[in-house]
C-alpha cells in the first residue's frame, strides 16, 4: 500500500481567509476560479510539522508569517469529506514572526511545544496548547532551516542561516552555546543522526555536505564526496589509530545542497541539490552508493527541501522508499536503485494565485513547499487506525504555494480508476499489465453479478 497513495481532495483545510482563486486554464491563460475560495494560508503554505506521538496535531506556516494549528481528529466521521478549521492562529506581529516561516518542527519528546524559523532571523519556541511564544532567539541572519535531534537529551537546535557557520542553540540554557564554522557559504540543510545523538549533517550552497561530532573540538569528522564510491576505509583516510581523517576538500553536489535526511535506522544519509541529483550515502563509511534517480528530479528553490524515507518496519531491509517533493508532484522512489515507484499528481495548478476581497491580485508558480508523514496511529508505527477508519500504513500531507494543504491516502489495489503512468519503469508497467490481465480473466469467469444462495 506504500506504492498506492492517491489524492484525497475530500479533506480540505480552511484558514478562514476570503477571496477567489486564480489559476491557469487549458489555453494557458490566467483566469479566476470562483469555485475555489478556501485556503489554509492565502499567501501560500511554506512549512508543515506533524507531532509524531498521536499524529494528531499539524502545524502550518505561511509566507505571510502566520502559523496555524490543526487537529486532525477534528473530523467526526473520517469516512466522509471534511473541511478542517484551525484550532489556533498566530498572526504576524512584532511579538511573533515578521516575515515568512521557513521551517517548523515539534519538540522531540512532547507535542506540547514546537519550533519555528523565519526570514526575520529568529528561532522561536511555542507552547502548542496556548499558541504563544515561550522563547525567542535572534540568529542574526536570515534563517533557512533548523533541526533538533529525535533521540538526544542535549536539546541543541542546529540552525542553518545565510552565515556559513552552523549555530547551535541550547533550549535548556536559552543561549547560543556553539558555532560550527567550516562551511564557506550559507547553510540550507541540517539533519541530526537518529542513531548517534551527537552526530549532525549539514549542507551548504557551495555543494558541500559535512558530518560533525559536536563533542569534538574540530567538529568535522567527514565530508561527503560524490566521486567516492569506496568510502573512508578504502581511500586511505583512516589513520594509524583507526580514526577517520577528514578530506581536505570534497563536494557532495556540484550546486547548492538544500535537502538532507537520514533513514530511520541511521544507516544512510540522503542529500539533494540544485544539480538535480539525489544521492544516497553509507553513513558509516561516507561512500556514495551510486543510486541513480534519473533525469526527472527537479529542485530549484533556494530554501530547505523536506523529504523522508519510509519508516522502519513498513518495508523489507534494503527496500526503503524515498518520498520526494518534485516541485509540482511527489515522487515515490526506490531508495537504493532510484527507479520511480509512483508519481503523485493532482497537486493543483502550475500557476496559481489569489484575488482577495480587497481586490489585490497575485499569481505565482505553484510548487510543493513541504511534505510530512502521518504514520498509522501517529508516528511511524505500522499498526493502528488512521483517517478513513481502516488499517493502513499512513497518510501524507503536503504544503503548496497556492495556499492549500493537500492530503494523500493509500488506495485499494485494483481500483478501476487507477491510472498507469507511462513514465514508470518497465517492471512497474509489466506488473500493472499482469494485474489488469488477471482482473479481466476473473471478470470473464465470474461475471459482473454474483449471487450466493
Amino acid at each position: 500500500m506504500l506504492h498506492s497513495f492517491r489524492p484525497a481532495p475530500e479533506f480540505r483545510f480552511n484558514g478562514g481567509e476570503r477571496g477567489t482563486a486564480i489559476r491557469d486554464d487549458e489555453e494557458g491563460s490566467i483566469a479566476p476560479d470562483p469555485t475555489s475560495t478556501l485556503w489554509a494560508h492565502q499567501a501560500g503554505v511554506n512549512a508543515l510539522a506533524l507531532e509524531r506521538f498521536d499524529g494528531r496535531i499539524l502545524v502550518s506556516g505561511g509566507l505571510d508569517a502566520s502559523i496555524k494549528i490543526w487537529d486532525l481528529e477534528q473530523c467526526g466521521n473520517p469516512s466522509k469529506a471534511h473541511t478542517y478549521a484551525p484550532i489556533a492562529k498566530i498572526s504576524r506581529s512584532d511579538q511573533t514572526h515578521k516575515f515568512g516561516i521557513t521551517h517548523l518542527s515539534f519538540y522531540p519528546f512532547d507535542s506540547a511545544a514546537f519550533l519555528s524559523t523565519s526570514y526575520d532571523q529568529t528561532l522561536k519556541v511555542w507552547a502548542t496548547e496556548r499558541a504563544a511564544a515561550s522563547a525567542s532567539f535572534n540568529l542574526g541572519f536570515k534563517a533557512y532551516t533548523h533541526a533538533i535531534s529525535p533521540i538526544a537529551s542535549h536539546l541543541l537546535v542546529a540552525c542553518g542561516t545565510q552565515h556559513p557557520a552552523v549555530r547551535l542553540v541550547d533550549l535548556r540554557s536559552g543561549s547560543n552555546v556553539q558555532v560550527l564554522a567550516s562551511h564557506s557559504g550559507a547553510i540550507l540543510a541540517t539533519a541530526w543522526s537518529p542513531r548517534h545523538e551527537h552526530v549532525l549533517a549539514t549542507g551548504s550552497v557551495n555543494g558541500t555536505v559535512k558530518v560533525w561530532d559536536i563533542r569534538r573540538a574540530g567538529g568535522v569528522v567527514g565530508m561527503l564526496d560524490h566521486e567516492d564510491s569506496l568510502g573512508l576505509y578504502y581511500n586511505g583516510l583512516i589513520d594509524a589509530n583507526g580514526k577517520p581523517r577528514s578530506r581536505a576538500s570534497a563536494r557532495a553536489h556540484t550546486a547548492p545542497v538544500n535537502g538532507l535526511t537520514w533513514t530511520d535506522d541511521g544507516a544512510y544519509i540522503i542529500s539533494a541539490g540544485h544539480d538535480r541529483r539525489i544521492r544516497v550515502w553509507d553513513a558509516a563509511t561516507g561512500k556514495n552508493t551510486l543510486a541513480s534517480f534519473g533525469p526527472s528530479i527537479r529542485n530549484s528553490q533556494l530554501a530547505s527541501v523536506t523529504m523522508f524515507t519510509s519508516p522502519v518496519g513498513l518495508t523489507h531491509p534494503g527496500k526503503e522508499l524515498l518520498f520526494w517533493p518534485n516541485e509540482t508532484e511527489i515522487l515515490v522512489l526506490d531508495l537504493h536503485d532510484g527507479h520511480v515507484v509512483t508519481k503523485l499528481r493532482g497537486t493543483g495548478p502550475t500557476v496559481a494565485g489569489v484575488r482577495s476581497t480587497s481586490g489585490a491580485q497575485r499569481t505565482i508558480k505553484n510548487r510543493i513547499a513541504s511534505i510530512v508523514w502521518r504514520g498509522a496511529g501517529g508516528g511511524g508505527s505500522s499498526s493502528g487506525v488512521v483517517m478513513g477508519g481502516s488499517n493502513m500504513p499512513g497518510a501524507i500531507f503536503s504544503a503548496h504555494l497556492d495556499g492549500q494543504i493537500r492530503t494523500w491516502l493509500p488506495r485499494l489495489e485494483g481500483e478501476e480508476d487507477e491510472d498507469e503512468d507511462e513514465s514508470l519503469d518497465e517492471a512497474s508497467k509489466e506488473r500493472a499489465k499482469k494485474r489488469k490481465a488477471l482482473d479481466d480473466v476473473f471478470n470473464d469467469l465470474m461475471g459482473k453479478k454474483i449471487t450466493f444462495t
